[in-house]
């Protein structure tokens, strides 16, 4: 299904690309219900949006370019699009979703005899590899091959019996790395990958430099998991961009903000690099408005995913976690909870529950007469009159407001033993409260902070939510529909390499900078770059009273800090980056205040039934004001702006919500 919105006023959106080629820009963020396409092109962008089809990525990757085929060039013509394109960068939440829905190989574990495997307990563990763990002795008296490659030999075979699609070794430091190498040379030797069914092997000192063991192993192990659903989808589809004699390089986003293409893509890098990607846009965005304080409410079909960007930076960790256990790699600090449009309400032991079930694309709410059986919040509004079932997502999906009411009388009015007016009231509330909370847990809220408010729920009760989180201003982008495919666009193309240093002399670390700088000339030039046209980053990492430090390293690679000096097993960090082509914000001439055209009126349910004004927002100008309450209707989001409000479009044509002092 294809959901586009109508193109004449999309060249008013203005986005400029600022380097790189002329070709065409095409951006894509793969979501657990929608996947949002951008084409940039100079001063125009045109979007789709595809339901995303799960059982086989590659169906809703390929509709969504063919009908951005046909907005851009009036026909389908795939292949014509293709070769006008500069890049194509994408992000998906495949590897997400497979580790939320432990859907994935079976591992299997081999660790050292000595090594403390207390960590790997719980349930993702046992989801993960359960009772395939062996331990491989690493004593000094392990010197006779024969005698280590038969224990080896025997571990794999474990394994393998136990069911282990795919083995991870994982030896705790100083000999790990030394003993995974032996065992590397013994798997090679015994099991060759020319033969059939042979059993990939993941070596977690290939994987990441880290000396903390748990977090080491963890990290190989979600890397396993996550690896095959990623290679085999993201292989297909640059096939099947060649079938097209595509010049541009299909670039994967990350969760580290950078892009790469897919032979050089880690697969626990792609896990969360859809709210990366909206982050960069809100970056971008807070840059360009002078925002010193700006929180990401990215609400999608499935969650509500929350970040900050404080003084023109993402605010990230130097570790991440994924599911609550840490991982050696960087990751962005968001938050998500399982609250989205697409998420079940329902009434358990009398009180209302949203989510973290969500109905997906497959069947979807109930109003979109897919087969839904369950209410969500998108059935909430359009019982409420916030929704227009004709003009919804541009009136390319009609919505069922029938099916909605069934369910919500069925599912919560029923339950709560009031009336449908009633339940839609309580519902829509405990919604914008479990949003609201998460807020509370996540944000410290400060009086320069703004709530930038996208995706496709994102806008909807955005003004209820801040006042329950005490935010004052919201700003709207106008993508905020695709913003998040939007944010790709600010990508640039990195890599980042680590390497454990004995001392920290400067001999030392000019060799180990030199070997690292080696790989990142072989990676790049994969990527048709020189090393020579790279930003280079280096910093130093030691862990001292179990906190990390980091100290950034100049060319001279002097060190001042006399605690430095005599620190031991550090990890010298380089991150090696090419800036590529970008998108920017408009900024428009004329933006003399106005008053706001209303294209008529909504019958909204806001503690009664009453009429409010409704606003187009493709036909406002910059400048153009209004005061709440008020309904904004744009082709993939509406927005009920709450009493007390000031409306304002800006100079880039986003929508500026200020509460009234």
């Amino acid at each position: 299904m294809y959901l586009s919105p109508p193109q004449g006023k999309l060249a008013e959106l203005s986005l400029m690309i600022n380097e790189g080629g002329m070709g065409k820009l095409i951006t894509i963020d793969n979501g657990g219900t929608l996947t949002d396409i951008c084409v940039i092109e100079g001063a125009n962008v045109w979007r789709t949006k595809t339901l995303t089809t799960p059982y086989d990525l590659s169906k809703c990757f390929f509709e969504g370019l063919r009908q951005a085929a046909i907005d851009v060039l009036g026909k389908d013509d795939l292949t014509a699009l293709l070769r006008d394109t500069e890049s194509i960068r994408y992000s998906t939440t495949q590897g997400t979703n497979a580790l939320v829905e432990r859907k994935g190989p079976r591992l299997g574990l081999m660790v050292g005899a000595s090594d403390s495997i207390a960590n790997f307990k719980g349930e993702l563990f046992e989801a993960l590899v359960g009772e395939r763990i062996v331990a491989i002795s690493n004593n000094a008296d392990d010197a006779a091959e024969a005698v280590f490659a038969q224990r080896v030999a025997t571990g794999i075979n474990a394994l393998c019996d136990a069911g282990a699609s795919r083995i991870v070794v994982s030896i705790a430091e100083a000999r790990g790395a030394a003993l995974e190498e032996r065992i590397r040379n013994i798997i090679l030797a015994t099991y060759p990958a020319h033969l059939l069914g042979a059993v990939p092997v993941l070596f977690a000192s290939e994987i990441v430099v880290d000396d903390d063991y748990p977090r080491r192993t963890w990290t190989a192990l979600f890397n396993a998991f996550l690896h095959p659903a990623m290679e085999g989808f993201l292989y297909h589809s640059e096939h099947r961009l060649r079938e097209h004699k595509i010049r541009a390089p299909f670039l994967i986003f990350r969760n580290d903000g950078g892009s790469a293409r897919v032979a050089k893509t880690t697969a626990i890098k792609t896990y969360g690099s859809g709210p990366r990607a909206g982050l960069e846009a809100v970056k971008a965005l807070a840059r360009h408005n002078g925002f010193t304080h700006a929180v990401a409410l990215d609400i999608g079909g499935t969650t509500t995913d929350l970040g900050e960007v404080r003084d023109g930076q993402v605010q990230q960790r130097y570790r991440g976690e994924v599911e609550g256990f840490p991982i050696s790699f960087p990751f962005c600090d968001i938050k998500s909870i399982g609250v989205g449009g697409s998420s079940i309400i329902r009434v358990v032991n009398g009180q209302i529950q949203v989510g973290p079930e969500s109905v997906g694309s497959e069947p979807g709410p109930a109003c979109f007469g897919l087969g839904g059986q369950e209410a969500t919040i998108t059935d909430i509004a359009v019982l409420l009159g916030l929704l227009n079932p004709q003009t919804f997502f541009g009136g390319r999906l009609t919505l069922d407001a029938q099916r909605a009411r069934a369910v919500v009388q069925e599912k919560i009015a029923g339950p709560l033993g009031v009336g449908l007016e009633a339940a839609l009231a309580r519902a829509s509330a405990a919604w914008v409260n479990s949003v609201a909370e998460g807020i509370d847990k996540i944000v410290h809220v400060q009086a320069d902070t703004t709530l930038v408010a996208f995706g496709g729920c994102g806008p909807l009760f955005a003004t209820a939510i801040a006042e329950r989180a005490g935010v004052g201003k919201v700003l709207v982008p106008r993508l905020a529909a695709v913003f998040s495919a939007f944010g790709i666009a600010f990508s640039d193309i990195t890599q980042e390499y680590q390497a454990l240093v004995s001392d920290v002399s400067a001999k030392t670390l000019a060799e180990a900078l030199q070997a690292l700088k080696e790989r990142g000339r072989r990676d790049m030039a994969a990527e048709n770059i020189r090393l020579a046209d790279c930003q280079i980053e280096t910093v130093l990492v030691r862990t001292r009273n179990g906190n990390e430090e980091i100290l950034p390293l100049d060319e001279k690679l002097e060190i001042s800090d006399a605690s430095w000096k005599s620190c031991t097993n550090a990890v010298i960090h380089l991150k090696v980056s090419r800036r590529i082509a970008h998108a920017s914000f408009p900024t428009a001439a004329d933006c003399t205040a106005s008053d706001m055209l209303a294209a008529g009126t909504r019958r909204i349910l806001d503690a009664d039934w009453r009429e409010l004004p409704c606003y187009q927002v493709e036909a406002q100008r910059p400048g153009a004001t209004a005061a709440g309450p008020a309904v904004l209707e744009e082709s993939f989001w509406t927005a009920l702006v709450a009493p007390g409000w000031r409306i304002q479009f800006n100079a880039s044509g986003d929508v500026l919500l200020t509460q009234n002092s």
